[in-house]
């Protein structure tokens, strides 16, 4: 059914998709065999590929998608694609999306490799073809979600994740590559600041109300059934968790901060957390704030004229808050 969805939601921008998919695949490849083995089997498994869809949509919404918006395009896949073979070294992940990851096959080392050697080509890429404007706004993303995924691993050691702090957090982690995504689009066909200004706010908010998505689907729904509890396991502060905990008495708190520091592989002791988090109203919360960001998000283009191309962008946030994965 997602599926379905998306293909309907890329139709004012299929054409250039599918040119995308040849630019990508020739970005990958190199002249290394191992490299080339591991490159094409990253193209193979490529996720729904919702940042290059946020580029063309932006790009479409703003003005005449061009030789810039595939340079953006291919450099976001990539440094998304870096960050996710990273993330798998740093998690100790062995599957990415129902496959194995990197690391998985191919080791740590390997890994690490493989995500700077992406990184590096997204640099050249924007070098070769003198996009400075958007190697800027690359770099910037960049930058970070290195300093929200380090936020986030001080504040884990001591559990004490506040609501803003959070926030801050994934602002910088998730959201800033969807903004990067927006106003890379955004700048790739406009010269409007204002136009510019609010695809990077648009992409910010919509990024935030993804990773609350995110959040809600380790304490289960309707569609993936029973609790995953993961985020807990590897003691990662989420907004349900946190609203539930700073409206609790205070021993209660005090003893499923205990739980998560010293008990995350219990699942007897994750799924009291979990039950109290839903007994809180924290999953109903966190669905409240995703709303906000989702309708702040559609307010800020709201003086961008209508189109194909911004109706299916519209339907891109629905979609984002509504999937069931």
């Amino acid at each position: 059914m997602s599926r379905s969805i998306l293909n309907k939601i890329k139709d004012p921008i299929s054409g250039e998709l599918q040119e995308f998919e040849s630019h990508f695949r020739n970005a990958m490849k190199s002249n290394v065999p191992l490299l080339d083995k591991i490159m094409h089997y990253i193209v193979q498994k490529k996720g729904k590929q919702v940042r290059p869809m946020l580029v063309f949509l932006c790009a479409k919404t703003c003005g005449e998608i061009n030789s810039s918006t595939y340079t953006a395009a291919s450099l976001i896949e990539l440094v998304h694609t870096a960050s996710l073979v990273h993330d798998d070294v740093v998690d100790d992940s062995t599957m990415r999306r129902g496959a194995f990851s990197i690391n998985a096959l191919w080791k740590n080392k390997i890994a690490v490799i493989v995500g700077d050697y992406l990184l590096t080509k997204g640099l050249f890429i924007a070098l070769d073809n003198d996009e400075f404007e958007q190697l800027k706004i690359l770099s910037r993303a960049v930058q970070e979600i290195t300093e929200g995924e380090m936020l986030q691993m001080e504040k884990a050691r001591r559990l004490d994740i506040k609501e803003d702090i959070y926030f801050d957090i994934i602002k910088q982690k998730t959201a800033s590559l969807m903004a990067a995504s927006c106003k890379a689009g955004a700048v790739s066909s406009s010269d409007d600041p204002k136009v510019i200004e609010a695809m990077h706010l648009f992409g910010e908010e919509i990024g935030i109300a993804f990773q609350i998505k995110d959040d809600i689907f380790d304490y289960g729904t309707n569609f993936i059934g029973k609790p995953r509890g993961i985020d807990i396991k590897e003691k990662k502060m989420t907004l349900p968790l946190i609203h539930a905990l700073n409206h609790a008495d205070p021993s209660i708190r005090k003893k499923y901060i205990r739980y998560i520091k010293k008990d995350s592989k219990n699942k007897a002791k994750v799924k009291e957390i979990i039950d109290y988090v839903v007994q809180s109203g924290g999953i109903e919360y966190a669905q409240e704030k995703m709303m906000e960001y989702k309708n702040s998000a559609i307010s800020r283009i709201e003086f961008i004229p209508n189109s194909p191309a911004k109706e299916s962008l519209l339907a891109l946030v629905d979609y984002i808050v509504e999937r069931n994965m």
